[in-house]
């Protein structure tokens, strides 16, 4: 990344201590992942090594996040907060982030008065890919009658959701079966475009039905730690 670390630490206002809390959320979910402290050198050597280091204030050292487990955090991009005293670092994590070797350090719930590790929490739930949140957005706001594309202000969109349900299945089943096809013996770059249509007609669905990516997010959570075999046998009964 070109960026002039001292320029950078220059316009950051750093605590008593000299230091600025830093976020780590990954890249693809944007799950937040840990929280570290950086200064002027840790700051300087994420730059300058694209992986994320922090000053640990109990070794009183710098400490490049996964140098001796190989759990490294692969810096993406860096945000600074409104008021110019944390640090938010986008990265793609090499394994588990958390030295208890789960995702992401923040595994434990408060329930009630304390704060448990529950079986199959790995930390909160990731959020859905940027991408296909960028892409929901746009047709939540064709949804609201926003940003009408065509010369005429017509919208395919919103073309799709004046048809209501049966419009939208049709397409939905058309794109399924061109899947399925494309999955069976066409190209790689067939397979991922025929999902690409069927995951956007499934976002019109779902805006539809005044459901979003995180409702969907919510149950893939819910099903971690349970057989998909079991998963499937329950949902028969």
């Amino acid at each position: 990344m070109s960026v002039d670390a001292r320029a950078l630490w220059a316009q950051l206002r750093p605590d008593a201590q000299g230091l600025v809390t830093t976020v780590v959320q990954h890249e693809d979910t944007g799950q937040v992942l840990m929280v570290g402290y950086m200064n002027p050198e840790a700051l300087a050597a994420t730059l300058a090594s694209g992986r994320v280091t922090f000053w640990s204030r109990s070794r009183n050292t710098l400490w490049e996040k996964g140098a001796t487990s190989g759990n490294t955090l692969a810096l993406q991009s860096l945000r600074v907060d409104c008021d110019a005293d944390a640090l938010l670092a986008v990265a793609r994590p090499a394994g588990p982030t958390c030295h208890t070797g789960t995702t992401s350090c923040f595994f434990r719930r408060v329930e009630g008065d304390q704060a448990e590790a529950l079986p199959s929490d790995d930390g909160p739930a990731p959020g859905p890919d940027p991408t296909l949140g960028r892409v929901f957005d746009v047709i939540l706001d064709r949804q609201a009658g926003r940003g009408m594309t065509n010369a005429e202000g017509k919208s395919y969109v919103r073309r799709l959701l004046d048809g209501g349900a049966p419009k939208i299945n049709a397409k939905i089943a058309e794109e399924a079966d061109e899947l399925a096809r494309a999955v069976e013996g066409e190209s790689d770059e067939r397979v991922a475009s025929e999902a690409a249509d069927l995951l956007f007609h499934t976002m019109v669905g779902l805006a539809h039905r005044g459901l979003g990516l995180a409702d969907v997010s919510r149950v893939f959570a819910r099903r971690f730690g349970h057989s998909g075999i079991d998963e499937k046998a329950s949902r028969g009964s």
